[in-house]
């Protein structure tokens, strides 16, 4: 991806699409700082321009008057590429699906309950985009697949507590390099893989 100008930091500036990626990755800078630190330079933002983007969504996200977040999400980042209908349960849903330049094969899922509200927000793969090759934990690089992969393609996996409002954990079996088969918990950050460790804390050999 080319270069990008970085949006102002002034409270009262437009809050872009730019501003929402440096937010998707303020909360990936935990596990993966110099991933983060590549994609954010990619961007041509700053540190404090990350930083402050964050806070800047969280007051959005917080506020008193807040809009709703199905709204918000429109407001930032325009209309919906696509939409597309996803039957959970015995509820039909509707799915709301933006391009997000920084991973050009994955958009930004908004899944809307009948109702409106939203009831998920995460990162998938694109329609008509072919996934990796999941077939070891040696695959499970960070960045490398969504939730939904992992879970596809080392089922049956658990769904666990995450450890923040955009984390997710899956616990499942998986082969490692030598083809011991390892019990692993991966950990995702809107929706993309961040880490895996085996069972027990050790973490996967990188």
């Amino acid at each position: 991806m080319g270069r990008m100008p970085a949006s102002a930091s002034s409270p009262s500036a437009p809050f872009t699409p730019l501003d929402f990626q440096l937010v998707l990755l303020r909360r990936m800078a935990d596990h993966n700082p110099g991933l983060v630190e590549d994609a954010r330079r990619e961007l041509g933002a700053s540190l404090a321009q990350m930083r402050e983007a964050d806070r800047r969504w969280q007051a959005m996200a917080r506020g008193a008057r807040s809009r709703g977040a199905a709204a918000r999400y429109r407001s930032v980042l325009g209309s919906p590429e696509s939409t597309a209908r996803r039957q959970i349960g015995d509820l039909e849903c509707e799915a709301l699906l933006w391009p997000v330049p920084l991973w050009p094969d994955l958009r930004f899922e908004v899944l809307l309950a009948p109702n409106g509200a939203v009831w998920n927000e995460w990162l998938v793969r694109a329609p008509g985009v072919a996934g990796p090759e999941l077939r070891t934990a040696d695959d499970l690089t960070p960045w490398s697949c969504t939730v939904d992969e992992a879970a596809r393609a080392f089922a049956p996996a658990r769904p666990m507590e995450g450890t923040a409002p955009t984390r997710w954990r899956l616990a499942f079996t998986a082969p490692d390099g030598s083809g011991e088969r390892r019990r692993c918990v991966a950990e995702f950050t809107w929706g993309l893989l961040q880490r895996v460790e085996y069972a027990g804390g050790h973490p996967q050999p990188s």
